[in-house]
C-alpha cells in the first residue's frame, strides 16, 4: 500500500490517540498516567520496551534483524502549568495544566509512526528507537535519558524530531540546517545590603538601586560585548526589593535567563554575569549571592541529515510547501539527542489566521496536520534505514 495511504487509513487512531493524551495533561515528572498510556498502546505492537526511565521515559525498539544504522525519534510527553480555554470536548480534565505545546500531538505521531515501521519492517535493516520523554519543559528530561543509556546498545547513529509549531503556516513544513533554537540558562541573584530609614541613606546600603545598576549592566551584555551579529538576549524576569515606601531595602533578588545559538557564548555566560555583578556590588559595598544553573544547548540540525527530511517533507506537502522556519531564542532539549548523533529537529506548520501561540490557554490546531508529520518521520525512516 503506498505510505501516504497506510498514513491516512490511521488518521482517526492519531487523533484519537491525541485526544485521549490531551485528556491527561501532566506536567515535567509528573507523566505517569502520559507514560502509562504510551506503553500500553506500544505493546499492542509487539515492541520490545522499556518504561521507568528517567521516571517516566518510555523506549520501544523496532529491531529489524537486519544491519544497518540505528534511528532514533523522539516526542516529548510533559504538559505545561496553565489552566486550559480552548473549549474542547476533549479539554484538560486536570485543572491547571494543559498540553498547550503540542506534545500531546508529538507523542500521536510517533506512536503512528511506529505501528506504520512496523508494518514495514520487511523493507528496513537497523534498528529503530522510539524515545518518549518526560521533563522537556524544564528541568529536561533528555539528558538523564541519554545518561541512563537510551543512546547506546545499539549505538544511535541519526535522530530525529517534531515540533507542532505556529509560526509556520498550516500546511507546511519547516526545515532548517543549523542552529534552530537557543541555548538557554537561568540565574538567580540575591543582593545584600544594609537597610535603613528612607531619609538617611548615607547610613544604609540601598540593595534595590543596586539591582537597578546590575540590571542595567547586565543589558549591556548584549548592546556592548557581543558581535552585533550574534543574536544575544539577556533578560531579568523578576525583581523584588523593598517593603515600604520610606524603609531602604537591605535586599534585592532579581532572576532571569540567557539565550544564544553560539556555543562559545553559551559556555562564557556564568564568568560574564559574575564579573558584572561583583563588579557592581564591590564598588557600591555590598554583598551577593548569585547561583547560576545551565539549561539547554543550542539545538542544531545536521546539513546532511536536514536535506533528507527535506526531500522527505516535499514528497509530503509538495516542495513548494517546505520553508526554512526562522530561528528562536527559545530552547529545547532535543538538543542533547543532537548533540550525541546527527539529526533534525523539523516544524510541522499549525498556524493559520486567529490561532493562538503555544504556551497559551487556546492553543489549539488543526489535527489533519499530524498525517503530516508521521507520514515524513516514516519516509525519513525509510531513506535513513534503507534495506539494501
Amino acid at each position: 500500500m503506498e505510505l501516504k495511504q497506510r498514513v491516512a487509513a490511521r488518521r482517526e487512531l492519531i487523533v484519537k490517540l491525541r485526544r485521549d493524551l490531551h485528556r491527561i495533561p501532566e506536567t515535567a515528572y509528573t507523566e505517569e498516567k502520559t507514560s502509562a498510556y504510551v506503553a500500553a498502546f506500544l505493546e499492542t505492537l509487539n515492541l520490545p520496551l522499556q518504561t521507568g526511565i528517567a521516571r517516566f521515559g518510555v523506549l520501544a525498539t523496532l529491531d529489524t534483524g537486519r544491519n544497518g544504522p540505528c534511528l532514533l525519534i523522539r516526542a516529548d510527553m510533559d504538559a505545561l502549568p496553565v489552566t486550559e480555554e480552548t473549549g474542547l470536548p476533549f479539554a484538560s480534565e486536570h485543572p491547571g495544566s494543559m498540553h498547550a505545546c503540542g506534545h500531546d500531538a508529538h507523542m500521536a505521531m510517533l506512536m503512528g509512526t511506529a505501528a506504520v515501521l512496523r508494518e514495514l519492517q520487511d523493507e528496513l535493516c537497523g534498528v529503530i528507537k522510539f524515545v518518549f520523554q518526560p521533563a522537556e519543559e524544564g528541568p529536561g528530561g533528555a539528558k538523564p535519558m541519554i545518561e541512563a543509556g537510551v543512546m547506546e546498545n545499539p549505538t544511535v547513529d541519526y535522530t530525529l524530531g517534531c515540533h507542532v509549531w505556529p509560526d509556520v503556516p498550516e500546511g507546511t513544513i519547516g526545515v532548517k540546517a543549523g542552529p534552530l533554537m537557543a541555548a538557554m540558562d537561568r540565574f538567580d541573584l540575591k543582593i545584600i545590603g544594609r537597610g535603613g530609614h528612607g531619609a538617611m541613606p548615607h547610613q544604609c546600603v540601598d540593595a534595590l538601586e543596586i539591582g537597578c545598576q546590575v540590571v542595567g549592566a547586565l543589558q549591556r551584555i548584549a548592546s556592548r560585548q557581543m558581535n552585533p551579529l550574534t543574536p544575544t538576549v539577556v533578560t531579568v524576569g523578576s525583581f523584588h526589593a523593598g517593603s515600604a515606601f520610606n524603609v531602604i531595602a537591605p535586599e534585592a533578588e532579581m532572576c532571569g535567563t540567557t539565550r544564544t545559538f553560539e556555543r562559545e557564548v553559551w559556555q562564557s555566560w556564568h564568568q560574564r554575569l559574575e564579573r558584572i555583578v561583583s563588579g557592581v556590588c564591590s564598588a557600591m559595598g555590598a554583598d551577593y549571592e548569585l547561583r547560576f544553573s545551565p539549561g539547554y544547548p543550542p539545538t542544531i540540525n545536521d546539513a546532511g541529515i536536514s536535506e533528507v527530511v527535506r526531500r522527505c517533507a516535499a514528497a509530503v506537502v509538495g516542495a513548494e510547501n517546505v520553508v526554512e522556519p526562522q530561528p528562536t531564542m527559545g530552547g529545547e532539549d532535543m538538543s542533547f539527542f543532537l548533540e550525541r548523533a546527527p539529526g533534525c529537529y523539523f516544524c510541522l506548520g499549525a498556524g493559520r489566521e486567529g490561532g493562538a501561540p503555544i504556551h497559551n490557554p487556546r492553543f489549539d490546531f488543526n489535527e489533519d496536520i499530524m498525517c503530516n508529520g508521521v507520514e515524513t518521520f516514516c519516509r525519513a525512516a525509510l531513506e535513513l534505514l534503507a534495506r539494501k
